[in-house]
């Protein structure tokens, strides 16, 4: 890996990497030769923040640190930087509840510290160096353009999974967050044995969601249709929940984002689903306005379910950051 240098390095650089909703597979065992083929959508109000400063020793503070400077210290030792980096993490996505955190995370200490030196590397560079794209693109589309992401997946040449579709989410469109403190999704072993032990995922199952996605849900996002767009995608996790339901204890991870989401169904939301292995769950609503009159009715009705707790967010159309102070 190479990159140029194209300016002076900067007295400080800081990123921004907004959080994700991975919304399904369309098809986790490759009937055409391709396997997974994401969707997911970028998030507003939940990001990770990171500040670089040029420094003689490696430092990192904040929540998240340790695998930020795991991911720095590897970044410094393979391009042998001159000179090491003090990290400030202000805000950090959560680990393993299904917004994306790792890749955000790698890809935005990839791209600071690259920048803190004056290095410009692709965001292609900074996937393959970090590992990321392994499943799914959306993460990475998400860092580098935001919006509604669909790609496709992993053919045998693969290197990252190209982004096919990406179109803006309605202004005013919202999504309530669904939070369980209690858990995690499956991550790191136990997702890889999860995929290996998971029955085959039937053609047919396959073809339909792609059908689903391509004649329902992307032609209703373009034409701002929320009623059918949010019974596709609804639709889609059920199907893709079921599947994974062996490995995740059900169609949800956590049973009290189930009933959050039950909840939150019978209450108007147009589409309601988990985000990966969870257990973030989401309900999608038409108005800011709907979105914190619900979001403030599903805070009372679950007042006595303290390790729930709830966010309404807009969609983000916009990738991340990434601001340089002058030296």
């Amino acid at each position: 890996m190479s990159f140029s240098f194209p300016c002076d390095p900067p007295r400080r650089v800081t990123v921004v990497a907004p959080a994700r909703l991975h919304l399904g597979f369309m098809d986790p065992d490759a009937s055409l030769g391709r396997r997974f083929g994401s969707i997911g959508v970028t998030l507003e109000g939940v990001a990770t923040r990171i500040q670089f400063i040029r420094a003689e020793r490696l430092v990192v503070e904040g929540v998240g640190g340790a695998r930020a400077g795991r991911c720095a210290a590897r970044f410094l030792e393979a391009l042998q930087l001159p000179g090491s980096a003090h990290l400030v993490i202000d805000q950090a996505i959560p680990e393993h509840v299904g917004l994306g955190s790792g890749t955000q995370m790698d890809l935005a200490v990839g791209m600071g510290l690259a920048r803190l030196f004056g290095l410009n590397p692709s965001l292609e560079d900074i996937v393959m160096f970090s590992g990321r794209g392994a499943r799914s693109g959306i993460g990475i589309a998400a860092f580098r353009e935001g919006g509604f992401i669909v790609d496709g997946g992993r053919g045998s040449n693969t290197r990252i999974p190209p982004t096919l579709a990406r179109l803006p989410f309605p202004a005013d469109w919202r999504l309530i967050l669904v939070f369980d403190a209690r858990g995690q999704g499956l991550h790191g072993a136990e997702e890889r044995a999860a995929f290996r032990n998971l029955a085959p995922f039937r053609a047919e199952d396959a073809a339909h969601l792609c059908h689903l996605l391509l004649m329902r849900a992307l032609p209703a996002l373009a034409e701002n249709d929320i009623g059918i767009f949010g019974a596709a995608i609804g639709e889609l996790q059920r199907a893709v929940g079921d599947h994974f339901a062996p490995a995740q204890g059900g169609r949800f991870t956590s049973p009290a984002v189930a009933e959050a989401l039950a909840w939150l169904e019978k209450h108007g939301a147009a589409g309601v689903g988990q985000s990966s292995w969870g257990p973030t769950g989401f309900g999608l609503l038409a108005t800011p306005q709907r979105a914190e009159k619900l979001l403030r009715e599903i805070r009372a009705a679950f007042a006595d379910h303290p390790a729930l707790h709830f966010q309404a967010v807009a969609c983000r159309n916009s990738g991340a950051t990434v601001e340089c102070d002058p030296a």
